[in-house]
């Protein structure tokens, strides 16, 4: 079987993939976003209330659809992004990247050496053992996706020199953060916000990199030339819908 995060590169080639951010631990979640066709899911263990065996059932729930599981982990740190390999997401989230090295030490922990240090432990990921190991070790190479988030202002001084760092797949802005690193908090409509965000994700598509994000689909994202979004949430999803259902039939029972 064709690796997700090869069939999501196809994707990403071909058209915007489209996916939803997860928050809520019943992997039922992950069908769901599954069967209404999202092309990934953002399985969100940075701010998340998962236990390892939470995320675990994610992936493997996703791995059933045409669905990447991208997995944003708790921190850059090797002993953090080791046992997360080994369940195979499709993509590596990696949060507040700021600095080349920081770059350096989130490729290093996601490939084995020598082009890094990952631990050897697979399980999923060569089929337990059904996989010829050579095999595997060629998929390693590419699989997963490594994906770094630029959220500082710093990162974004230091872009050319994370983006010059071999092995990163693809760059995601979080904007939130970015701004708030600013001293302007999730103001999207201030000029100077609009600015560097128009700035990073420019010098994204230069580099050749999948340029992605979470946020809502708006015109200026398309005119960013974003290649995947998280355009959704589980719990927003559930709350915004109802909301609007409940405002239907309020409206139409008076």
């Amino acid at each position: 079987m064709q690796r997700k995060s090869d069939l999501f590169r196809a994707k990403a080639a071909q058209k915007l993939c489209l996916g939803m951010l997860v928050t809520l631990t019943d992997s039922i979640v992950i069908e769901a976003a599954g069967e209404a066709g999202f092309d990934f899911v953002w399985i969100d263990a940075e701010h998340g209330a998962f236990s390892p065996e939470t995320i675990s059932r994610h992936i493997g729930a996703a791995r059933a659809f045409d669905c990447a599981p991208f997995v944003r982990v708790q921190w850059n740190e090797w002993g953090v992004i080791k046992p997360i390999l080994d369940m195979a997401p499709a993509g590596v989230i990696v949060p507040m990247v700021n600095t080349a090295e920081d770059a350096v030490a989130a490729v290093s922990s996601c490939r084995y050496p020598p082009q890094g240090n990952r631990g050897c432990g697979p399980r999923r990921g060569n089929r337990f053992g059904m996989q010829k190991f050579d095999e595997y070790l060629l998929d390693s190479q590419r699989d997963p996706l490594i994906i770094l988030q630029i959220e500082h202002i710093n990162a974004v001084k230091n872009l050319d020199k994370i983006m010059a760092v071999p092995g990163i797949d693809s760059i995601c802005i979080g904007p939130s953060d970015l701004s708030g690193s600013m001293g302007k908090f999730c103001c999207f409509e201030d000029p100077e916000v609009i600015q560097v965000l128009d700035e990073v994700a420019g010098k994204v598509k230069k580099s050749g990199l999948l340029l992605g994000t979470a946020d809502w689909l708006s015109p200026r994202w398309q005119a960013r030339q974003v290649d995947w979004i998280a355009c959704s949430t589980d719990v927003g999803m559930i709350a915004g819908n109802g909301k609007r259902l409940i405002d239907q039939i309020r409206q139409e029972t008076v």
